[in-house]
C-alpha cells in the first residue's frame, strides 16, 4: 500500500495511478473553470435561467435573458473560463501527471493548447446546441461540456502531447 501512495509523488507511476492523478488535476482545473464560468454566467454575462438547478440550489437571483442571448452568453462565459482553467490544467499536468519531453517545451505548450482548443470547440458547440435547440438548463449543458472535454483531453494529452 505504501508503494501505491509513493507513486503520487513523482512521474514514476502505473497507468491507474496516472489516471487518478489526472483526475485530481482535472478536478482542480474543473473547479477553477466552474467557478469562473458560473460567476460569469451569474454576474457578468447572464446565462442562467430561473429553472437552472445551481441558482435554485444556492438561492441566487438570476437575470432573465432571451434564449438566444443565454446560449451566446454561456458560450462567451465558457471561453473566459477556458483561459484560466487551461493554464491551471497545463501547470498541474506537467508537474504531477505527465512527463514532458516528447516535444520541445514551446511545441508541447502549443500542442496542449491545440488539444484543449479542439476539446473546447467540440464541447462548447454541444453545450450551445443543448441550450439553443433543447432548452437544456445551463448547468446540465455545462456538465455535458465538462464530460466531453475530459474524454477528449485525456486521450490526446496522453498519447499526443506528453510522454505516456
Amino acid at each position: 500500500m505504501r508503494e501505491f501512495f509513493q507513486q503520487f509523488k513523482g512521474h514514476e507511476h502505473t497507468p491507474l495511478v496516472q489516471f487518478i492523478k489526472y483526475g485530481i488535476a482535472g478536478a482542480i482545473a474543473t473547479v477553477v473553470d466552474a467557478v469562473i464560468f458560473f460567476y460569469c454566467a451569474w454576474k457578468i454575462l447572464p446565462a442562467l435561467g430561473a429553472n437552472d438547478p445551481l441558482p435554485r440550489f444556492l438561492h441566487l437571483a438570476v437575470t432573465q435573458v432571451a434564449e438566444d442571448v443565454r446560449d451566446n452568453n454561456a458560450t462567451l462565459c465558457r471561453l473566459i473560463a477556458f483561459i484560466f482553467s487551461n493554464i491551471t490544467a497545463y501547470l498541474l499536468n506537467i508537474k504531477f501527471v505527465f512527463e514532458g519531453g516528447r516535444h520541445h517545451r514551446m511545441v508541447e505548450i502549443g500542442m496542449f493548447y491545440a488539444v484543449s482548443g479542439i476539446s473546447l470547440f467540440v464541447s462548447t458547440i454541444l453545450m450551445w446546441a443543448l441550450i439553443h435547440w433543447f432548452f437544456t438548463p445551463t448547468s446540465y449543458a455545462y456538465l455535458v461540456n465538462i464530460l466531453v472535454s475530459l474524454a477528449i483531453n485525456y486521450a490526446l494529452r496522453k498519447f499526443v502531447v506528453f510522454k505516456g
